[in-house]
C-alpha cells in the first residue's frame, strides 16, 4: 500500500468521521461501507434497492465487529426525494455519492426514468449536502462521458460528444457540481470510474457488466457472448482501487484537487478475448472442464465505444492515488469470491443462488457505465 494512502487510513482510525454513502447497498457502495467500517467510521447508508441488495449488506456485516457495525445507520429511501436527501445530509461530514441507474441500454429504453435518478436525483443531492453544509461531495462520473473522442489515452479535459442517454447524466452531473462550485463554492470531486470490477458485482442487474457475466457464464458451462470481434478493449480496474480514490478525494487537503474530475482507473487495457482468457483461467484452476468454453460473437452494442484507456496522472498528481491492484490480481481475488457464492470446489457441484448467477450466463457485454 503506498504510504499516503497509509497515513491517510491510519489518521482516519483515530479521528473517525461521519460519511454518507447514498446506493450503498450496491456493488460499490457495499465496498466502501465495508472499508469505510473496518477503519471505525460513522456511516450513514441510503439506497432504495432499485439495484442494491440487502444480501450485500449482510456480507459486510459478516466482515466486521458487531461494534463496528453499530455504527452504521441504514435508511431506506429514494434520491428523488428531497426530504428524504436533506435528513440523510444532516450530520455528514463526507458525501460519496453512488446512486445512480448505471446503464446504457436502460438509458436507451427508459431516458426519463435514467434522468430522475441520474440528474434529478443528483441534484437533490447536491442542494442537500450544500445546505447541510458538508465538508466534500465525492460523486460517481462516468468514463462514458468521453463520448466518440478517439483520442487515447483518455485525459479529464478533452471529452467528446455523448453516445447514449446515460451519459449525458453522468456528463450533466459533472456541470453541475462545477456550477455549484463556482456559485456556492461548494467543494466537490467527481470520479469518472472505468469499468469498475470485484466482489458483490451482480451479473444480473442494472449494474451487470461484462466480468461478473463472465464469471456466471464459465461457473455455469456457457454460454458466454462477446459483442464485436472480441478487439473491443477496456481499462478494468478492481474495486479496492476505487473505494482508494473515493477516500483520497474526500479528506483531501490539497485546495488544487477540489472541484475537479479524475479519471479511475488502472491506467492498461485489456480486449475482451484477452479478458476471456484471463477469467476462464481463473475459473479452470477449480474447474477443469471450464477451459473447454469458448465464447460467442455477435453485433457490436449500440452506444458503447471501441476503446477506452485512462490517463490517471491527474489524479496521481492531485489525489496522490496510486492503483495497486492489476487487471490479473484483482480477478483472482473475483474468482475466489464468485466461486464461494456458487459453493464451487474441485469435488462439489455448481449452485449458484446470490444473484441469480445461472440466469445472468447467457448475456454478457462490457458495460460503459464505469
Amino acid at each position: 500500500m503506498n504510504t499516503h494512502y497509509q497515513e491517510i487510513l491510519d489518521d482516519l482510525k483515530k479521528h473517525p468521521r461521519t460519511w454518507l454513502i447514498t446506493g450503498v447497498a450496491g456493488f460499490i457502495g457495499s465496498n466502501l461501507l465495508e472499508t469505510l467500517l473496518l477503519l471505525n467510521q460513522r456511516v450513514i447508508g441510503l439506497d432504495n434497492f432499485s439495484t442494491g441488495y440487502h444480501s450485500n449488506l449482510e456480507q459486510v456485516r459478516l466482515q466486521i465487529s458487531p461494534e463496528q457495525w453499530s455504527c452504521f445507520d441504514f435508511i431506506e429511501g429514494d434520491i428523488r426525494e428531497r426530504y428524504t436527501c436533506r435528513k440523510v445530509c444532516v450530520h455528514a461530514d463526507y458525501v460519496l455519492h453512488q446512486a445512480a441507474i448505471g446503464s446504457v441500454p436502460r438509458s436507451l429504453e427508459d431516458p426519463l426514468y435514467v434522468n430522475e435518478n441520474n440528474v434529478t436525483g443528483f441534484l437533490n443531492m447536491l442542494v442537500a449536502a450544500r445546505d447541510a453544509g458538508v465538508d466534500r461531495f465525492v460523486y460517481a462520473a462516468s468514463s462514458s462521458t468521453y463520448g466518440d473522442n478517439p483520442s487515447l489515452p483518455k485525459v479529464e479535459e478533452e471529452v467528446g460528444k455523448p453516445l447514449s442517454p446515460y451519459a449525458v447524466t453522468k456528463y450533466t452531473n459533472e456541470l453541475y457540481a462545477e456550477t455549484f462550485a463556482s456559485c456556492y463554492d461548494f467543494k466537490t470531486i467527481g470520479l469518472r470510474y472505468f469499468n469498475i470490477f470485484g466482489r458483490r458485482q451482480d451479473p444480473e442487474g442494472a449494474y451487470a457488466a461484462v466480468i461478473p457475466k463472465w464469471f456466471a457464464g464459465i461457473i455455469n458451462g456457457g454460454p458466454v457472448l462477446i459483442n464485436g470481434s472480441g478487439e473491443t478493449s477496456r481499462d478494468f480496474c478492481y474495486i479496492d482501487n476505487c473505494v482508494q480514490a473515493n477516500i483520497l478525494a474526500a479528506v483531501t487537503r490539497n485546495e488544487k484537487a477540489l472541484n475537479q474530475v479524475y479519471n479511475v482507473a488502472y491506467g492498461q487495457r485489456t480486449t475482451l478475448n484477452e479478458l476471456f482468457v484471463l477469467i476462464r483461467d481463473q475459473v479452470g484452476k477449480i474447474m477443469p472442464e471450464a477451459m473447454r468454453i469458448e465464447p460467442s460473437y455477435r453485433d457490436f452494442r449500440p452506444g458503447d465505444v471501441l476503446h477506452s484507456l485512462a490517463d490517471i496522472n491527474k489524479a496521481r498528481d492531485l489525489l496522490g492515488y496510486h492503483p495497486e491492484y492489476s487487471l490479473q490480481a484483482g480477478l483472482e481475488s473475483t474468482s475466489d469470491w464468485y466461486c464461494n457464492q456458487c459453493g464451487v470446489s474441485s469435488n462439489s457441484s455448481v449452485q449458484c443462488p446470490e444473484y441469480n448467477l445461472s440466469a445472468a450466463a447467457s448475456s454478457g457485454h462490457p458495460s460503459q457505465k464505469s
